[in-house]
Protein backbone atom coordinates (compact mmCIF):
# COMPACT_ATOMS: atom_id res chain seq x y z
CA UNK A 1 0.00 0.00 0.00
CA UNK A 2 1.23 3.49 -0.63
CA UNK A 3 1.11 5.28 2.67
CA UNK A 4 2.12 8.92 3.71
CA UNK A 5 3.20 9.13 7.50
CA UNK A 6 2.47 12.49 8.79
CA UNK A 7 4.92 13.61 11.49
CA UNK A 8 6.95 10.49 10.44
CA UNK A 9 10.03 12.49 12.09
CA UNK A 10 8.65 11.83 15.52
CA UNK A 11 9.34 9.28 17.91
CA UNK A 12 6.61 7.69 17.49
CA UNK A 13 6.25 7.94 13.46
CA UNK A 14 10.12 7.04 12.25
CA UNK A 15 9.39 3.87 14.31
CA UNK A 16 6.17 3.32 12.09
CA UNK A 17 8.08 3.94 8.83
CA UNK A 18 10.89 0.99 9.36
CA UNK A 19 8.15 -0.68 10.32
CA UNK A 20 5.72 0.44 7.54
CA UNK A 21 8.70 -0.30 5.37
CA UNK A 22 9.52 -3.60 6.53
CA UNK A 23 5.66 -4.98 5.81
CA UNK A 24 6.77 -3.97 2.21
CA UNK A 25 4.56 -0.29 2.33
CA UNK A 26 5.53 2.06 0.29
CA UNK A 27 6.52 4.81 2.60
CA UNK A 28 5.96 8.62 1.92
CA UNK A 29 6.48 10.56 5.06
CA UNK A 30 5.56 14.64 5.52
CA UNK A 31 7.00 16.38 8.62
CA UNK A 32 8.01 20.62 9.26
CA UNK A 33 10.62 19.17 11.52
CA UNK A 34 9.57 21.32 14.25
CA UNK A 35 9.95 18.33 16.74
CA UNK A 36 10.72 15.70 15.03
CA UNK A 37 14.22 14.89 13.28
CA UNK A 38 15.21 14.34 9.77
CA UNK A 39 17.71 12.18 10.82
CA UNK A 40 15.43 9.62 12.51
CA UNK A 41 13.76 9.05 8.61
CA UNK A 42 14.67 5.82 6.63
CA UNK A 43 16.48 6.84 3.81
CA UNK A 44 14.32 4.10 2.03
CA UNK A 45 11.55 6.58 2.51
CA UNK A 46 10.41 9.41 0.10
CA UNK A 47 10.71 12.63 2.49
CA UNK A 48 8.73 15.94 2.32
CA UNK A 49 9.36 19.20 4.27
CA UNK A 50 6.23 20.57 4.55
CA UNK A 51 2.82 21.17 6.82
CA UNK A 52 -0.36 19.01 7.18
CA UNK A 53 -1.87 22.48 7.19
CA UNK A 54 -0.87 23.70 3.94
CA UNK A 55 -3.33 21.74 1.38
CA UNK A 56 -1.98 22.85 -1.75
CA UNK A 57 1.39 20.84 -0.67
CA UNK A 58 -0.80 17.61 0.60
CA UNK A 59 -3.26 17.77 -2.37
CA UNK A 60 0.38 17.20 -4.76
CA UNK A 61 1.90 15.26 -2.15
CA UNK A 62 -1.11 12.62 -2.32
CA UNK A 63 -1.64 12.70 -5.96
CA UNK A 64 1.99 13.08 -6.45
CA UNK A 65 2.53 9.39 -4.77
CA UNK A 66 -0.70 8.09 -5.63
CA UNK A 67 -1.18 7.97 -1.72
CA UNK A 68 -4.03 5.07 -0.57
CA UNK A 69 -3.65 5.61 3.07
CA UNK A 70 -2.87 7.87 5.84
CA UNK A 71 -1.22 7.45 9.42
CA UNK A 72 -1.40 10.28 11.05
CA UNK A 73 1.62 11.18 14.60
CA UNK A 74 1.65 15.05 13.59
CA UNK A 75 0.20 16.21 16.92
CA UNK A 76 1.59 17.95 20.18
CA UNK A 77 1.45 16.09 23.22
CA UNK A 78 2.67 18.19 26.35
CA UNK A 79 -0.26 18.39 28.29
CA UNK A 80 1.09 21.28 30.44
CA UNK A 81 1.55 23.31 27.68
CA UNK A 82 -2.04 22.70 26.25
CA UNK A 83 -3.58 23.94 29.60
CA UNK A 84 -1.12 27.21 29.18
CA UNK A 85 -1.55 27.63 25.30
CA UNK A 86 -4.38 25.68 24.14
CA UNK A 87 -5.10 27.87 21.17
CA UNK A 88 -1.97 26.03 19.69
CA UNK A 89 -2.91 23.09 20.46
CA UNK A 90 -6.60 23.45 18.91
CA UNK A 91 -4.87 24.74 15.93
CA UNK A 92 -2.30 21.88 15.13
CA UNK A 93 -3.71 19.02 16.21
CA UNK A 94 -7.31 19.88 15.63
CA UNK A 95 -7.73 22.59 12.67
CA UNK A 96 -4.58 21.31 10.64
CA UNK A 97 -6.10 17.50 11.19
CA UNK A 98 -9.14 18.91 9.74
CA UNK A 99 -7.50 20.70 6.62
CA UNK A 100 -5.37 17.47 6.15
CA UNK A 101 -8.78 15.39 5.97
CA UNK A 102 -10.03 18.23 3.54
CA UNK A 103 -7.09 17.57 1.10
CA UNK A 104 -7.68 13.47 1.07
CA UNK A 105 -11.17 13.92 0.61
CA UNK A 106 -10.67 16.20 -2.39
CA UNK A 107 -7.81 13.48 -3.84
CA UNK A 108 -9.79 10.82 -2.82
CA UNK A 109 -7.43 9.04 0.05
CA UNK A 110 -10.18 7.39 2.24
CA UNK A 111 -8.56 5.46 4.59
CA UNK A 112 -6.90 7.12 7.86
CA UNK A 113 -5.37 6.04 11.26
CA UNK A 114 -5.21 8.49 13.68
CA UNK A 115 -2.62 8.20 16.58
CA UNK A 116 -5.13 9.69 19.11
CA UNK A 117 -4.52 8.95 23.15
CA UNK A 118 -6.18 7.68 26.38
CA UNK A 119 -6.33 11.23 27.99
CA UNK A 120 -9.79 11.50 26.01
CA UNK A 121 -10.98 9.28 29.23
CA UNK A 122 -9.81 12.00 31.53
CA UNK A 123 -10.38 10.47 34.96
CA UNK A 124 -11.63 7.32 34.16
CA UNK A 125 -14.35 5.63 36.21
CA UNK A 126 -12.52 2.39 36.39
CA UNK A 127 -9.66 0.12 35.12
CA UNK A 128 -8.75 -1.10 32.81
CA UNK A 129 -10.23 1.55 30.67
CA UNK A 130 -12.42 -0.03 27.40
CA UNK A 131 -12.96 1.75 24.09
CA UNK A 132 -16.91 2.02 25.65
CA UNK A 133 -16.12 4.31 28.49
CA UNK A 134 -16.80 7.73 28.33
CA UNK A 135 -15.00 10.42 26.80
CA UNK A 136 -14.71 13.17 29.10
CA UNK A 137 -11.19 14.92 28.69
CA UNK A 138 -9.69 16.94 31.37
CA UNK A 139 -7.21 19.13 29.26
CA UNK A 140 -6.81 20.84 26.18
CA UNK A 141 -4.91 18.26 24.80
CA UNK A 142 -7.07 15.29 25.27
CA UNK A 143 -10.13 17.18 24.02
CA UNK A 144 -8.15 18.32 20.90
CA UNK A 145 -7.48 14.73 20.46
CA UNK A 146 -11.25 14.08 20.94
CA UNK A 147 -12.41 16.59 18.80
CA UNK A 148 -10.31 14.64 15.86
CA UNK A 149 -12.11 11.81 16.96
CA UNK A 150 -15.44 13.24 16.32
CA UNK A 151 -14.69 14.99 13.01
CA UNK A 152 -13.41 11.40 11.87
CA UNK A 153 -17.12 9.85 13.41
CA UNK A 154 -18.98 12.36 11.23
CA UNK A 155 -16.77 12.10 8.02
CA UNK A 156 -17.21 8.01 7.82
CA UNK A 157 -20.81 8.94 7.70
CA UNK A 158 -21.11 11.52 5.10
CA UNK A 159 -18.36 10.94 2.55
CA UNK A 160 -17.32 7.09 3.43
CA UNK A 161 -13.91 7.42 5.11
CA UNK A 162 -12.04 4.70 6.22
CA UNK A 163 -10.78 4.85 9.76
CA UNK A 164 -9.05 3.33 12.72
CA UNK A 165 -8.58 5.45 16.01
CA UNK A 166 -5.55 4.20 18.57
CA UNK A 167 -5.75 5.16 22.04
CA UNK A 168 -2.92 4.60 24.40
CA UNK A 169 -0.89 6.42 27.56
CA UNK A 170 2.86 5.97 27.45
CA UNK A 171 5.27 4.51 24.87
CA UNK A 172 8.70 3.56 26.06
CA UNK A 173 11.36 1.83 24.49
CA UNK A 174 13.21 2.18 21.17
CA UNK A 175 14.02 0.48 18.46
CA UNK A 176 15.87 -2.81 19.53
CA UNK A 177 19.05 -2.20 17.53
CA UNK A 178 19.36 1.56 19.25
CA UNK A 179 19.33 3.40 15.84
CA UNK A 180 16.38 5.87 16.78
CA UNK A 181 14.91 6.64 19.49
CA UNK A 182 13.00 8.70 21.62
CA UNK A 183 14.69 12.49 21.63
CA UNK A 184 12.49 15.26 22.92
CA UNK A 185 13.04 18.86 24.36
CA UNK A 186 12.02 19.14 26.64
CA UNK A 187 11.90 15.72 27.80
CA UNK A 188 8.51 15.09 30.38
CA UNK A 189 8.43 11.34 30.08
CA UNK A 190 9.37 9.02 33.12
CA UNK A 191 11.61 6.06 31.54
CA UNK A 192 14.11 8.16 29.46
CA UNK A 193 14.20 10.84 32.48
CA UNK A 194 14.79 7.95 34.86
CA UNK A 195 17.61 7.25 32.32
CA UNK A 196 19.04 10.68 31.90
CA UNK A 197 19.62 10.70 35.78
CA UNK A 198 20.72 7.21 35.40
CA UNK A 199 23.58 8.33 33.27
CA UNK A 200 24.69 11.46 34.83
CA UNK A 201 24.37 9.93 38.84
CA UNK A 202 21.39 12.65 39.77
CA UNK A 203 18.49 12.31 41.67
CA UNK A 204 15.22 11.93 40.26
CA UNK A 205 12.19 12.53 42.03
CA UNK A 206 8.98 10.58 43.02
CA UNK A 207 5.91 12.69 43.06
CA UNK A 208 3.16 11.43 45.56
CA UNK A 209 3.92 8.00 47.92
CA UNK A 210 0.46 7.89 49.29
CA UNK A 211 -1.60 6.73 46.32
CA UNK A 212 -3.64 3.70 46.62
CA UNK A 213 -1.29 1.65 45.14
CA UNK A 214 0.61 -1.55 46.00
CA UNK A 215 3.43 0.69 46.40
CA UNK A 216 1.52 3.85 47.07
CA UNK A 217 2.99 5.14 43.50
CA UNK A 218 0.94 6.02 40.36
CA UNK A 219 0.50 2.71 38.28
CA UNK A 220 0.58 3.83 34.57
CA UNK A 221 0.17 1.85 31.12
CA UNK A 222 3.33 1.34 29.10
CA UNK A 223 3.65 -0.22 25.89
CA UNK A 224 7.14 -0.40 23.83
CA UNK A 225 7.40 1.52 20.37
CA UNK A 226 7.50 -0.90 18.14
CA UNK A 227 4.50 -2.97 19.36
CA UNK A 228 2.23 0.16 19.04
CA UNK A 229 3.63 1.08 15.57
CA UNK A 230 2.93 -2.52 14.33
CA UNK A 231 -1.24 -1.95 15.92
CA UNK A 232 -1.67 0.74 13.98
CA UNK A 233 -0.34 -1.14 10.81
CA UNK A 234 -2.54 -4.45 11.52
CA UNK A 235 -5.47 -1.28 12.49
CA UNK A 236 -4.41 -0.18 8.90
CA UNK A 237 -4.51 -3.55 6.94
CA UNK A 238 -7.93 -4.03 9.04
CA UNK A 239 -9.87 -0.96 7.83
CA UNK A 240 -13.07 -1.05 5.91
CA UNK A 241 -14.01 1.82 3.88
CA UNK A 242 -17.33 3.99 5.57
CA UNK A 243 -16.29 2.52 8.65
CA UNK A 244 -14.58 3.16 11.53
CA UNK A 245 -12.84 1.38 14.64
CA UNK A 246 -11.14 2.51 18.32
CA UNK A 247 -8.77 0.21 19.82
CA UNK A 248 -6.98 0.17 23.05
CA UNK A 249 -3.48 -0.11 23.20
CA UNK A 250 -1.91 -0.81 26.78
CA UNK A 251 -0.18 -3.25 29.55
CA UNK A 252 -3.47 -4.42 30.80
CA UNK A 253 -1.72 -4.25 34.53
CA UNK A 254 0.76 -0.93 34.31
CA UNK A 255 3.66 -0.47 36.00
CA UNK A 256 4.16 1.93 39.20
CA UNK A 257 6.64 4.34 39.27
CA UNK A 258 8.68 3.10 41.55
CA UNK A 259 9.26 -0.30 39.69
CA UNK A 260 10.18 1.92 36.75
CA UNK A 261 12.62 3.12 38.70
CA UNK A 262 13.88 -0.09 40.20
CA UNK A 263 13.70 -1.47 36.64
CA UNK A 264 15.86 1.41 35.33
CA UNK A 265 18.33 0.29 38.10
CA UNK A 266 18.28 -3.03 36.85
CA UNK A 267 18.91 -2.20 33.01
CA UNK A 268 21.62 0.29 33.63
CA UNK A 269 23.45 -1.50 36.73
CA UNK A 270 23.41 2.16 38.03
CA UNK A 271 23.20 3.59 41.00
CA UNK A 272 21.73 7.19 41.89
CA UNK A 273 19.28 8.61 44.38
CA UNK A 274 15.21 8.78 44.37
CA UNK A 275 13.34 12.26 46.14
CA UNK A 276 10.15 11.95 47.00
CA UNK A 277 8.04 14.79 47.13
CA UNK A 278 4.27 15.78 47.59
CA UNK A 279 1.88 14.63 44.74
CA UNK A 280 0.79 17.12 41.64
CA UNK A 281 -2.76 17.97 41.87
CA UNK A 282 -5.18 16.13 38.79
CA UNK A 283 -2.97 12.62 38.77
CA UNK A 284 -5.31 9.55 39.19
CA UNK A 285 -4.01 6.38 41.33
CA UNK A 286 -4.06 3.88 38.04
CA UNK A 287 -4.30 4.41 34.29
CA UNK A 288 -4.31 1.23 32.73
CA UNK A 289 -5.92 0.35 29.04
CA UNK A 290 -7.66 -3.03 27.85
CA UNK A 291 -6.14 -4.17 24.53
CA UNK A 292 -8.91 -6.98 24.23
CA UNK A 293 -10.53 -5.46 21.55
CA UNK A 294 -7.11 -5.05 19.24
CA UNK A 295 -5.90 -8.38 20.47
CA UNK A 296 -8.67 -9.76 18.26
CA UNK A 297 -7.40 -8.47 15.30
CA UNK A 298 -4.32 -10.87 15.98
CA UNK A 299 -2.05 -8.32 17.76
CA UNK A 300 -0.08 -9.33 19.64
CA UNK A 301 3.16 -7.88 22.01
CA UNK A 302 6.88 -8.99 21.46
CA UNK A 303 8.22 -6.96 24.00
CA UNK A 304 5.85 -7.00 26.98
CA UNK A 305 7.98 -6.77 29.59
CA UNK A 306 9.34 -3.32 31.10
CA UNK A 307 13.03 -4.57 31.24
CA UNK A 308 13.03 -5.06 27.64
CA UNK A 309 11.58 -2.06 26.87
CA UNK A 310 14.44 0.19 29.40
CA UNK A 311 17.22 -2.15 27.83
CA UNK A 312 16.43 -0.63 24.25
CA UNK A 313 15.85 2.45 25.70
CA UNK A 314 18.91 2.61 27.42
CA UNK A 315 20.72 1.09 24.00
CA UNK A 316 19.80 4.25 22.60
CA UNK A 317 20.03 6.84 25.02
CA UNK A 318 23.86 5.17 25.39
CA UNK A 319 25.07 5.92 21.81
CA UNK A 320 22.66 9.03 21.62
CA UNK A 321 23.42 11.04 24.76
CA UNK A 322 22.11 13.83 22.86
CA UNK A 323 19.70 12.81 20.84
CA UNK A 324 19.99 13.25 17.14
CA UNK A 325 22.62 16.18 17.77
CA UNK A 326 25.36 13.74 17.72
CA UNK A 327 24.53 13.15 14.19
CA UNK A 328 26.20 14.73 11.05
CA UNK A 329 23.29 15.57 8.66
CA UNK A 330 23.87 16.36 5.11
CA UNK A 331 24.56 20.23 4.13
CA UNK A 332 20.73 21.92 3.82
CA UNK A 333 21.69 22.18 0.00
CA UNK A 334 22.82 18.62 -0.36
CA UNK A 335 19.40 17.16 1.49
CA UNK A 336 16.92 19.72 -0.09
CA UNK A 337 18.18 18.11 -3.59
CA UNK A 338 18.02 14.94 -2.08
CA UNK A 339 14.35 15.43 -0.93
CA UNK A 340 13.83 17.06 -4.29
CA UNK A 341 14.47 13.92 -6.39
CA UNK A 342 12.90 11.77 -4.03
CA UNK A 343 9.97 13.55 -4.10
CA UNK A 344 9.72 13.63 -7.86
CA UNK A 345 9.69 9.71 -8.11
CA UNK A 346 6.43 7.46 -9.09
CA UNK A 347 5.89 4.79 -6.30
CA UNK A 348 5.78 1.21 -7.54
Amino acid sequence: MRVLVTGGAGYIGSHAVRELLRADHDVTVLDNLSKGHRESVDMRANFIRGDMSDSVLVRRVLRDNRIEAVLHFAAFIEVGESVSDPFKYYRNNFASTLSLLESMRAEGVNKFVFSSTAAVYGNPKGVPIHETDPREPINPYGRSKMMTEMALEDASRAYGLGYAILRYFNVAGASPDGTIGEAHEPESHLIPRVLAAANEGRAIGIYGTDYNTPDGTCIRDYIHVVDLVNAHILALEKIKLGEGRVYNLGSESGFSVREVIEACRKATGKSFPVEEHERRPGDPDSLVASSSRIRELGWTREYPDLETMILHAWKWHTTHPHGYRRLHAPAPEALQAHEGEKSSRAPS
